[in-house]
């Protein structure tokens, strides 16, 4: 090989194994300072397209998931007051039957009577309250069932009946304005509770068989998005102990490479020798 002032080739090719090291370098410590072996288009455009596909989905899911926390929360409030609508109509059921005793003299008969009035008066105070973020099941005024998200595609839901348990309502016949102040009317609300508190346990059952279903797919959305959380890991996170070893040696590669370069470089010095005098 020839030696010359204009040319050095042993320089040359120093120069672009130290660039190459250093690009390599620097494509390490983005890893390292991200976690990330892929953080965008440019490092693997199929991966990273695939991956921003599944973040789309688990932000969906976060929508999802939202929507059945807050179904979770409305059939809980609806279940808690039901199950006392359910309580107060035992007693009411006890006030009537104590009413249909005949021998009951008329200051007994007013005072269930007066009981009995303010467990109906309870009844519509717990249906009226019965409201979670808007939405109650209870009181009649739903206007039809509530539906929530299921999958991050929208296209599928989830469902809450209305469970109408106000006074006078289908599932309790009787009205707030109804008494025990003779055995006749008694009678006729016996009647009618007992039709009353077979229809809110059926309306209880319903709503339990739903929330229970929320219960169970908000569990699956929430280990839905952990696969896909991991899913995405797998495809995009760097293994940074590996890149902590490789970063290690691109930098002993980086400084082997710079002593190269600079005896390269001092190679053109032997030209000066040859033109010394004796």
């Amino acid at each position: 090989m020839s030696i010359s002032v204009h040319t050095n080739k042993s320089a040359l090719i120093a120069l672009q194994n130290l660039n190459k090291t250093n690009d390599e370098l620097s494509e390490v410590q983005n890893r390292v300072n991200t976690g990330l072996k892929i953080s965008d288009a440019k490092d693997n455009a199929a991966i990273w397209a695939i991956a921003q596909g599944q973040r789309a989905d688990i932000g969906a899911l976060g929508a999802v998931r939202m929507s059945l926390e807050r179904a979770h929360s409305i059939a809980e409030v609806s279940m808690t007051a039901g199950q006392t609508v359910s309580d107060l109509l035992v007693e009411l059921k006890e006030k009537v039957v104590a009413a249909m005793d005949s021998s009951l003299d008329a200051s007994s008969r007013t005072a269930l009577n007066s009981d009995f009035k303010a467990l109906l008066r309870q009844i519509s105070q717990v249906v009226q309250n019965a409201e979670f973020d808007g939405a109650n099941l209870l009181n009649g005024l739903a206007g039809g069932n509530i539906q929530f998200l299921a999958n991050a595609d929208a296209n599928s839901r989830i469902t809450l009946s209305n469970q109408n348990l106000t006074l006078g309502g289908p599932n309790i016949s009787i009205t707030a304005n109804a008494s025990i102040l003779t055995v006749a009317t008694a009678s006729a609300a016996l009647a009618q509770l007992t039709l009353a508190i077979s229809s809110v346990n059926q309306a209880l059952g319903n709503l339990g068989s739903q929330g229970k279903q929320i219960d169970a797919h908000l569990d699956f959305v929430s280990k839905l998005t952990d696969v896909l959380e991991g899913g995405v890991g797998n495809l995009v996170d760097a293994d940074l102990a590996k890149e902590s070893a490789r970063l290690q040696a691109l930098q002993v590669q980086q400084q082997l490479g710079a002593q190269a370069l600079s005896i390269a470089n001092s190679a053109p010095q032997i030209i000066l020798s040859l033109f010394r005098g004796g």
